[in-house]
């Protein structure tokens, strides 16, 4: 019955210890940021925390840029632009 348990057990712990490693989140540069505010305020938004998503499997295989919490007008969204800073989602948070 021991036995049962361990092996999940063991499954999650290696999947905690891979997926971080997985992760492909970086800050952006500060030219990086310049165009992005850019983008953000032409969206009619400003401020939010700013990260470049480098991960290849998703639907983006170039990567995109992720502003969390930019205000646009009285609620915060979370916006998301490609790597030509063009939008392609703004959702309410």
């Amino acid at each position: 019955m021991r036995s049962l348990f361990t092996v999940p057990a063991m499954l999650l712990v290696s999947a905690g210890l891979v997926l971080p490693a997985m992760a492909k989140d970086r800050p952006v540069t500060d030219q990086e940021r310049t165009k992005l505010e850019e983008a953000v305020k032409a969206a009619g938004c400003t401020g939010g925390k700013m990260e470049f998503d480098d991960d290849k499997a998703t639907a983006h295989p170039a990567g995109k840029f992720e502003v969390d919490d930019a205000m646009c007008g009285n609620q915060k969204h979370d916006l998301v632009f490609d790597t030509d800073f063009k939008m392609l989602s703004k959702k309410p948070d």
